[in-house]
C-alpha cells in the first residue's frame, strides 16, 4: 500500500478540494444513516409494548447515570410522551416520517459524495493522458528507436484505462468505506463493547481470505498488460506492412502469429479475471460466517439472566453490523483491485519517468538569426544501445549560403550526422557550433526555428493540404500558403482536387502520390523560410518525372539558403560547394564534384555504380 499512497500523492494533489468535500459528505452520510437505523429501536419498542412501560426523564447534567443510559432512557421517555399526547398510531407515523427524512438526507449526502469524486476521477485520467502525450513529444528520438509504437499506444490506451478502472474508480470506495467503518464500529462499541470485541476478533478472517485471493495479482496483471501491448504492436506492424504481407502471401503466417499472441493474452487476462470474480462470493461467504457467529454470541447474551441490552437494541446492533459488512467488502475489493492498477501504472511510468538526455542549460541563449557558419569539430557519436562509433572524427564547416552534400553507402552515418544538427541527439565528443556558439549552449526552440527539414519520407498529417503546408507557422495566410505551393511546384495539382487547399490528404498523405507528398513537404519548408536547410535524400524514392518537379522546387528552396544535403542520387548534388564522402562513419574524401572524379577514389566508384 506504500506504493499506492505515493502514487496518490502524485495524482490527487490538484484535486484536494474534491477530496475534502467527499470526506465531509461521507461523514454526514454515515451520521444520518446511524440516526435513521437508531429510530428502529423506539419503533420496535412500540410494537413490543412501550406504552405499557414507564420511563422518566434523566437530566443531561445529572451524574447519576452514564451518557449511554441517559440517551436510551430519555429517548424512550420522549417516545412515551409522544404516545400519550398523540396516540400510538400517530407516534408510529411521526417516527416513520422522521426515518424517511433521515434516509433522504443520508441518500443525498451519499450521492453528493460520489458525484463530487467524478471530476477528480476523470481529471486524473485526463491528466495522465496529457502528461504521457507531452512527455512523448519531449523525449529524444533515441527513446523511440528502443520502443515499439504499438507498445506505446497500448500504454496510452489500455494501461491508462486500467488505471482508471482499478485505481481512480477505487478512490471513492477508499474514502467512503473507512469513514463508514469507523462510524459504524463506533456505534457498535457504544451499544455493546463485549459483542464488538468478539466481532473484531472475527473480522481478520475476512481480511485473510481476501489477501489470499489478491496474492500475486499485480504480477499476473502486469503479464496481461504486456501481452496486450504485444497484440497492439502486431496490429500496428500488420497495418503498416499489409502490402508486403500480401505480396509474399504471408497472411496465414501473420494469422498464426497474431492468434498465438492473442491466446496468450487471453490466458493471462483469464487468470486475472478469475481471481477478480472470486472476490465477491468469497467475501459474501465470509460475511455470512461473521454474522452467524455474532448472532450466536449475541443471542447467548440475550438469553442469559443478565442480558446487557433488550431485543430491539440487539436487532439495531445486527442492522448496524450488517451495514458495516458492505463497506468492509467494498474496501477489500478496492484494495484487491489496486494491484492491477499499480501494474499498469508501472508501465505508464516507463514513459513518464523516462530520462531525457537532451537537456537545455539554465543559462542557454537564444539565437535569432544565422550570420556566419555551421562548424562541426572532432565529432564522435554512437547510439545508446550500440558498442561502436557511428561517426568518428567528423570535421565540416558550412559557410552561410553554401551547400554541403553528404554521400556514401547506406549505414555510413549520413542521416545520423544531420540528425545531430537540430539536437535530436547529442554527440559523445567534439562539438557542433552555429556562429561559434555550441549547440548545447543554445535554447532548443530557437535552434530548431533556424532549421528546415525535407526528408526522404514526406511526413504529413491526416488534415487539409493548407494545414499541412502551414504546419508550425503561426498565423499563415492563404496567400502565403499558395505562394509557397507555387514555388514547390505543388499549386497545380492542388487546384485539380475538388476541395483545393481544403482537401484532406488521408492518413500520412495516402491520397497523394509520392511526388505530391514530397512537394507538399517542400512547400512547408518554404513557408517556414528557415536560413538553414537539411535535405535527407529528398528525391531518392521518386520516379523520373516527380524527381524533376521536386528537384526544381528544391533548387528554388536552396538558392538563398545554407544547405546540408544527404544525397542518394549523386546527380542531384553535382553543383554542391563541397561534397563529403562518408564510409563507415569516417569522411574519406571531400571536395567538389569534378575534383572528386579526378581523384578516382571512392566517390568515383559510387558514380560508376549508379551509371551502370
Amino acid at each position: 500500500m506504500k506504493e499506492f499512497f505515493k502514487l496518490l500523492q502524485r495524482l490527487v494533489k490538484p484535486y484536494f478540494g474534491y477530496l475534502f468535500g467527499s470526506v465531509g459528505l461521507n461523514i454526514f452520510s454515515a451520521v444520518f444513516n446511524i440516526f435513521s437505523f437508531a429510530l428502529l429501536i423506539p419503533i420496535l419498542q412500540m410494537i413490543f409494548g412501550i406504552n405499557e412501560m414507564n420511563y422518566s426523564f434523566i437530566p443531561w447534567e445529572s451524574a447519576e447515570a452514564d451518557f449511554k443510559t441517559k440517551l436510551t432512557e430519555n429517548l424512550y421517555y420522549y417516545v412515551s410522551v409522544m404516545i400519550q399526547n398523540n396516540g400510538a398510531s400517530m407516534a408510529l407515523l411521526l417516527l416513520g416520517g422522521f426515518l424517511g427524512v433521515m434516509t433522504a438526507l443520508k441518500c443525498a449526502c451519499y450521492f453528493g459524495s460520489s458525484a463530487i469524486m467524478i471530476p477528480m476521477r476523470t481529471g486524473i485520467v485526463r491528466d495522465l493522458r496529457v502528461q504521457v502525450y507531452n512527455k512523448l513529444l519531449s523525449l529524444p528520438l533515441g527513446f523511440f528507436s528502443q520502443e515499439r509504437k504499438g507498445d506505446i499506444v497500448a500504454r496510452m490506451s489500455g494501461d491508462i484505462g486500467e488505471v482508471e478502472n482499478s485505481i481512480t474508480s477505487s478512490l471513492d470506495m477508499l474514502i467512503k468505506n473507512p469513514i463508514l467503518i469507523i462510524f459504524y464500529f463506533g456505534t457498535l462499541i457504544f451499544i455493546s463493547w463485549e459483542m464488538t470485541l468478539f466481532t473484531v476478533l472475527v473480522v481478520p478472517l475476512m481480511a485473510w481470505g481476501m489477501s489470499a485471493l489478491g496474492k500475486n495479482l499485480k504480477r499476473e496483471s502486469l503479464e496481461a498488460q504486456i501481452k496486450w501491448s504485444e497484440t497492439m504492436s502486431q496490429l500496428d506492424e500488420t497495418l503498416g506492412g499489409l502490402r508486403i504481407i500480401k505480396a509474399f502471401i504471408a497472411e496465414k503466417k501473420m494469422k498464426n502469429r497474431f492468434s498465438k499472441t492473442v491466446n496468450e493474452q487471453k490466458d493471462a487476462a483469464q487468470r486475472v479475471a478469475i481471481r477478480q470474480a472470486s472476490a465477491h462470493p468469497v467475501s459474501e461467504f465470509l460475511g455470512t460466517v461473521m454474522i452467524m457467529l455474532v448472532l450466536w454470541f449475541g443471542g447467548s447474551l440475550i438469553l442469559s439472566d443478565n442480558a446487557p441490552f433488550d431485543a430491539p437494541t440487539f436487532i439495531f446492533y445486527m442492522v448496524i453490523l450488517y451495514s458495516v459488512l458492505q463497506p468492509l467488502k467494498d474496501f477489500s475489493r478496492a484494495t484487491y483491485n489496486i494491484p492491477k492498477g499499480l501494474a499498469s501504472m508501472e508501465r505508464v511510468d516507463k514513459i513518464l519517468l523516462a530520462e531525457n538526455n537532451i537537456v537545455e542549460k539554465e543559462d542557454a541563449v537564444s539565437i535569432q538569426e544565422f550570420k556566419d557558419s555551421i562548424e562541426i569539430k572532432g565529432l564522435y557519436f554512437r547510439y545508446p544501445d550500440g558498442n561502436k562509433d557511428v561517426l568518428s572524427d567528423i570535421n565540416i564547416r558550412v559557410p552561410k549560403g553554401k551547400t554541403v552534400a553528404l554521400v556514401g553507402q547506406s549505414g555510413s552515418g549520413k542521416s545520423t550526422l544531420v540528425d545531430l544538427i537540430p539536437r535530436y541527439y547529442d554527440c559523445d565528443a567534439g562539438s557542433i557550433c552555429i556562429d561559434g556558439i555550441n549547440l548545447k549552449d543554445l535554447k532548443i526552440k530557437s535552434l530548431r526555428a533556424l532549421i528546415g527539414n525535407v526528408n526522404q519520407e514526406a511526413i504529413l498529417f491526416n488534415d487539409t493540404i493548407f494545414n499541412n503546408i502551414a504546419f508550425g507557422v503561426e498565423g499563415a495566410t492563404m496567400e502565403q500558403v499558395v505562394e509557397a505551393a507555387k514555388i514547390a511546384n505543388a499549386h497545380d495539382f492542388i487546384m485539380e482536387k475538388e476541395g483545393g487547399y481544403e482537401s484532406y490528404i488521408g492518413d500520412r498523405g495516402c491520397r497523394l502520390s509520392g511526388g505530391q507528398r514530397q512537394r507538399i513537404s517542400i512547400a512547408r519548408a518554404i513557408l517556414k523560410n528557415p536560413p538553414i536547410l537539411i535535405l535527407d535524400e529528398a528525391t531518392s524514392a521518386l520516379d523520373t518525372e516527380s524527381e524533376r518537379l521536386v528537384q526544381e522546387a528544391l533548387d528554388r528552396l536552396t538558392s538563398s539558403r545554407t544547405t546540408i544535403s544527404v544525397a542518394h542520387r549523386l546527380s542531384t548534388i553535382k553543383n554542391a560547394d563541397e561534397i563529403c564522402v562518408l564510409h563507415e562513419g569516417v569522411i574519406v574524401e571531400r571536395g567538389k564534384h569534378d575534383e572528386l572524379i579526378a581523384q578516382d577514389g571512392y566517390y568515383k566508384k559510387l558514380i560508376d555504380m549508379q551509371s551502370l
